[in-house]
Formats: C-alpha cells, structure tokens, sequence
C-alpha cells in the first residue's frame, strides 16, 4: 500500500511540476507552395539549445514548407538527422540533409532539402582554413531545380561588433565575390545565411559594399526588410535588435524575384507562439527564419 501511495504521489508530482509547452499557430506560418522554390535561411542557435528544439523545428520548417534550407550553428549531428528524420515523418515529401563537420567550435552549416523536388548534384565546403575571414566554411549545393542549375552558397560571418570584426566580414564579402566571378559568373548563385551585420549602414560602416555596387549584378532580396524599422527583422532582441540574416541572389534570377508571386519573407515565430519572443528564444533559437520564394517558368515534358 505504501508503495502504491508513493508511486501515485510520484506521479501527481511529475504531472504537476511538468512543463507545458508554449503552443505554435503553425498554420500561420505557411510559405510553400508546389509551384514554386522556397529557399530558406535560419540559424538555430546552438541546435539543439533546448530537449524541445528537434520537434519545434521540425515542426516550424514543416509549416513554411520550403524546398531548401541553409542552416547555420547545428552543434549536434544526432540530432541534426533525427530533424530530418522527423521531417520525412510529417512530410509528403522526403527529406535528405548534409552537415559540415570540420568546424572547431562545432556550429557546422547544413543544407536540409525535398529529394523529390531537388537535385542535388554536390555538397563541399569552400575557404577552409581560411579562418579569419571565414571562422566557418562557406557550405555550397549545386542543384538542379525544374531543369534549372542553381548554386547555394551558406554563410555564418564573424560575429560581434568593432573595427576588427567588420574588417572579417569585409573581407569575407570580398572573396565571395571574387569566387563567383570566378566559378559561377554565368550560373543562378544565391548567398545567404547569418551574415552578423545590417545591409543599410553607410558609407565605409557597410561591410557589403562590395556587392551593394554592384546593382547590376547582386540583389539582397531582402534590402527593403532591412530598410524598414518596422519591419520583422530577422534578429528581434533589445539592443542588438537587427536584420543580420540575408539571401543574395546573382542577376540571372532577378526575372524570377520579378514575377507576380515571389516574394521575400521574414518568418516571425514568436508572433504565433504563446510566450512570443522569450519562448522562441528559450525552446527553438534566437533567430528567425528568412525565406525567399522564386517563380520559374514552367518546363513542359515531351509527349
């Protein structure tokens, strides 16, 4: 009898002291749709910073739905493929993904993507060892996406501020387009990632004046987002409140960011999860997903 007391005791106590989990409005989060690419960026902090991460992510990338995603600061390989093993367990689609390994401090870049939509012809990492201005290796997929080539290159800059730091991703910014130039000059290239810094700052204060030049060539597609203080900026926290987290695309697909559909997003979380900003920060990351959705002419299949 004791030990049946005990034992209900001790469940009354797990269920009281248990912790509820701040809901999500998923629903609110779609972005995806078949007839388009979705490419996204997201830096989750840490991953996995809480036990509750791999389902929050898994759920949160299920709900925008896109084709690709660049992710920065995955710690854990376990738990990085127990995400895309979740994914493909709530998903129509399947779901594959590649991890960098090489990183010393362990905050590896990764591609997730639709293997159905996606083919992905390489994976490999580029200015390894290159350390100061590339603390992590660019990760890049080349792809082929409705019989299209497309390049992907992923990015986490330096971070923090200061003279020396803006210097890093200067440079950083510098030797990506030198490599372009070099290997893609005529390919659909698209730059994203946590790149640690504003687009809108001036004059010799903009690390990516490099590419700002350039109209002609580069896009921020997400310039307008950084411009706007009112806007859903990518990282929502008190003094360093800021849009670091970019997507660049090459002039070959402005046609496609042109078309009526194609858009660039913020994904706001928070806004849609109880708790709002400080559970997203305690459960899933401190940053919030940015999406990039293109629109490709339709290839029609021989009959």
């Amino acid at each position: 009898m004791n030990k049946l007391l005990f034992a209900l005791c001790t469940l009354l106590f797990a269920v009281l002291w248990s912790e509820e989990l701040p809901k999500i409005e998923y629903e609110k989060l779609a972005v995806g749709e078949e007839q388009t690419l979705e490419i996204m960026t997201w830096n989750i902090q840490n991953f996995p910073k809480s036990e509750f991460a791999i389902d929050y992510a898994a759920q949160v990338i299920n709900a925008i739905d896109p084709d690709i995603i660049g992710l920065q600061e995955i710690e854990s390989d376990s738990a990085f493929f127990s995400l895309v093993n979740e994914l493909n367990d709530l998903d129509k689609h399947n779901w594959s993904g590649y991890r960098a390994n090489r990183n010393y401090w362990k905050q590896e870049l990764a591609f997730i993507y639709k293997t159905d939509l996606i083919g992905v012809d390489k994976i490999y990492e580029i200015f390894y060892g290159d350390y100061k201005p590339f603390p992590r290796s660019p990760l890049v997929m080349e792809f082929t996406y409705n019989e299209q080539k497309i390049v992907i290159i992923d990015n986490h800059l330096k971070a923090s501020r200061g003279p020396e730091n803006e210097a890093r991703r200067r440079d950083a910014v510098q030797k990506l387009d030198a490599y372009i130039l070099e290997n893609f000059s005529d390919a659909n290239v698209i730059v994203l990632g946590d790149m640690n810094d504003q687009l809108v700052y001036p004059g010799t204060e903009n690390v990516f004046t490099t590419f700002l030049e350039k109209p002609a060539e580069y896009r921020f597609v997400d310039y307008e987002i950084a411009q706007n203080d009112s806007a859903d900026w990518s990282y929502p926290y008190w003094k360093y409140r800021g849009h670091i987290d970019h997507i660049l695309i090459t002039n070959e697909l402005f046609d496609e960011f042109e078309k009526s559909g194609s858009f660039v997003k913020v994904i706001a979380v928070d806004k849609f999860m109880e708790g709002g900003d400080e559970a997203r920060y305690k459960y899933i990351s401190d940053h919030r997903p940015v999406v990039v959705k293109l629109k490709f002419e339709v290839v029609e299949e021989d009959k």
